[in-house]
């Protein structure tokens, strides 16, 4: 009940937020940021036709999911380039890039991409939700394919880049807001590097370990559990989502160093972010929910360990 109301509460901050980032910001653009805007819409509607057409033809509904660490990239770098590559923006590019790499050969190493680019192995969840009452009938499958992995997943995308666009004019020099906000984006990255790294060598490993045994039940601990408890895992539930939100508020973070956010905090282009915080409350959601009905220990594990803040260390004995 406790983190039902916590989740609540923090819906309805993000929702607050959204909506005090519109009203109290200026959204007028000027004629560059409008043309650069426009060639960022075209990218995203293509790729919005793509993954719906060929997700639907090869029934892989991960389309979405092989570009999520690419279009951002295009989308900066686009955005850094009618700037006249000004240093903020610049900069803004260069860790999208180097976030971009790092989540792309991750992706890649656990089997997502072939030179059949239309197949690759889909992301387990889209295939439980196709299980699911609600989506076994074709068109209602096909409809959210359609509005929630190719548009709105789409959208986010493009969304989370449009800080860089909001601070592409600025005038204010880069100076120590700006280090402050890379230094955190930094952080978040190496959070998430190291978060999926654990994550990777743990099921690698305990992969190779069944392959033996041929039963969790049969394998040492921490590898019995099912799920992950090393390194940051110990500590938080989702120290990769944690690292993902971390990064994208902390690039936004650029629009108050470049003195375009009102009041010093709020500007529209907050709204991609914080969007982003709601996908992950989702996506974590139906993550815990899977792992409990396949791994008896889950639901311990969500009793000792908070999602995002590292208080309590799980330990399996209790």
């Amino acid at each position: 009940m406790k983190r039902t109301i916590g989740t609540v509460i923090s819906a309805i901050i993000i929702i607050a937020m959204i909506a005090a980032s519109l009203v109290l910001s200026d959204m007028s653009l000027s004629q560059l940021q409008i043309k650069t805007l426009k060639t960022l819409i075209i990218i995203c509607v293509c790729s919005m036709a793509y993954c719906f057409i060929v997700g639907e033809i090869t029934r892989n509904n991960s389309q979405m999911d092989k570009l999520w660490s690419i279009l951002p990239i295009a989308y900066t770098w686009v955005i850094a380039a009618n700037s006249g590559f000004k240093t903020r923006v610049t900069v803004f590019a260069m860790v999208v890039t180097v976030w971009g790499i790092r989540l792309t050969v991750n992706f890649a190493r656990k089997g997502a991409y072939s030179i059949k680019f239309w197949t690759g192995e889909e992301d387990y969840r889209w295939s439980i939700l196709r299980k699911n009452p609600v989506f076994s009938n074709r068109i209602v499958w096909a409809l959210f394919d359609l509005f929630f992995i190719a548009f709105y997943q789409n959208a986010l995308v493009l969304a989370i880049c449009l800080p860089a666009l909001a601070v592409m004019e600025s005038s204010v020099a880069f100076s120590y807001p700006d280090a402050i906000a890379l230094i955190f984006a930094v952080s978040f990255l190496i959070l998430e590097t190291v978060a999926d790294e654990y994550q990777w060598l743990y099921h690698q490993t305990k992969k190779k370990q069944l392959e033996k045994v041929g039963s969790l039940d049969k394998l040492p601990e921490p590898f019995n559990l099912g799920f992950n408890t090393l390194g940051p895992w110990g500590y938080m539930r989702h120290p990769n989502y944690l690292g993902e939100q971390g990064i994208w508020m902390s690039l936004y973070f650029f629009a108050i160093g470049a003195g375009v956010a009102r009041y010093g905090i709020f500007h529209w282009s907050m709204v991609g972010p914080l969007l982003l915080i709601f996908l992950f409350m989702g996506s974590s959601t139906l993550g815990e929910a899977i792992s409990s009905k396949k791994y008896p220990r889950y639901k311990d594990y969500i009793n000792q360990v908070y999602k995002y803040i590292p208080i309590h260390k799980f330990d399996a004995s209790k």
